[in-house]
């Protein structure tokens, strides 16, 4: 069986930086219709990014977007079956308060809550708050997270941290009422150093390839992660994030996606790449580094495009990756595109057979 949620498109465009895919802005009605409808075919879970500037350009991409905690608040308070993931810009609230939000969050939704750690690899999103670190938080990033992280867990676990390390120090820091149930932590760290985390700290990580419909990219990355698992003597999950452009055919499918590319929002993917340039000693398999060495293109996501017969074979044949646990999937139109997915794609997949 594999596990599928949706990446909500809680900045305006979603996820393809083009002058010519759908243009929408972020609502809590566009989130809320596109919970519902994952929560109605049966996903495990949604997810919120937090993206505090964006990268301008004609389409002004990602330049409008909700704040992850709050927009999922409200869609903890209209669903009941769904898992729902918050993403934490770690730089910007302190731990201790952070895990009073969760607690929170998941007194509305109890046992359905998660929190996304978020260790920040674009500097102008803090810098225009005069709260970046300086350089050194490229290298030191991950050390901060593990802190991050473990202060939750202490009040999570007991309601009370103690924690004294190079980051945080906590001095019978108090956290009550606690979780009925355990918190999920959740991340996305594409360095060896940042799967590492992953296997050290959090209970799923999501990992990413690019390409269209090249299933064969995706197994290097879950064996990367599978021994960063073995060496910290625990399992994260892995979860490939994705885009699907489906059709009644192939053609169809390519043509959309042919004219995103016409509109490739060249000013937004020139500022993208500048941002993450600042980071130096960038490792091959980073965020940043894959931004780098990435085709001109309208996103760096694997996309899988085609009619709902191949798009569900190509999910068919991720699900056989060994250590892959499910998709977190985008669409160019969410409408549309989940009204696809639940309909017309999903009863084709032996792997979600029974879903919906």
């Amino acid at each position: 069986m594999m596990d599928v949620g949706v990446f909500l498109p809680i900045g305006n465009n979603g996820w393809l930086i083009s002058s010519t895919s759908p243009q929408y802005m972020p609502t809590f009605e566009l989130n809320r219709a596109v919970t519902l409808a994952a929560e109605k075919y049966g996903f495990e879970f949604a997810l919120s990014m937090i993206k505090l500037r964006g990268f301008g350009g004609p389409s002004e991409y990602w330049d409008h977007n909700l704040e992850s905690f709050t927009l999922m608040a409200g869609l903890a308070s209209i669903t009941t079956r769904i898992k729902l993931f918050a993403s934490a810009a770690v730089l910007t609230i302190p731990p201790a308060v952070l895990a009073r939000m969760a607690v929170t969050i998941d007194a509305i939704a109890p046992g359905r809550f998660g929190v996304n750690i978020v260790s920040g690899w674009q500097k102008a999103e803090y810098e225009q708050m005069g709260i970046w670190p300086g350089e050194v938080h490229f290298a030191r990033r991950y050390d901060y997270c593990g802190e991050y992280v473990q202060v939750m867990r202490d009040v999570w676990a007991s309601g009370v941290s103690n924690h004294k390390g190079d980051f945080f120090t906590m001095t019978d820091c108090r956290v009550s009422p606690r979780p009925a149930q355990g918190i999920e932590v959740i991340s996305a760290g594409q360095s060896n150093r940042g799967m590492q985390f992953a296997s050290e700290y959090a209970d799923f990580n999501f990992i990413s390839a690019g390409g269209i419909n090249d299933v064969a990219q995706v197994r290097p990355h879950t064996e990367r992660l599978l021994a960063a698992n073995a060496a910290a003597g625990r399992e994260c999950r892995a979860m490939l994030l994705l885009m699907i452009i489906a059709d009644e055919t192939d053609e169809a499918a390519m043509a959309k996606w042919d004219h995103y590319v016409e509109g490739t929002d060249l000013e937004a993917l020139n500022w993208r790449d500048s941002q993450a340039a600042a980071d130096v000693k960038a490792e091959a398999h980073s965020t940043v580094g894959r931004m780098i060495r990435s085709d001109r293109v309208p996103t760096n996501l694997m996309r899988l495009i085609g009619s709902y017969a191949t798009v569900a074979g190509q999910l068919d044949e991720l699900a056989t990756i060994p250590g892959l646990r499910g998709v977190m999937v985008t669409f160019d139109d969410y409408l549309i595109g989940m009204e696809q997915f639940g309909t017309r794609i999903q009863p084709l997949m032996a792997c979600r057979a029974g879903r919906g």
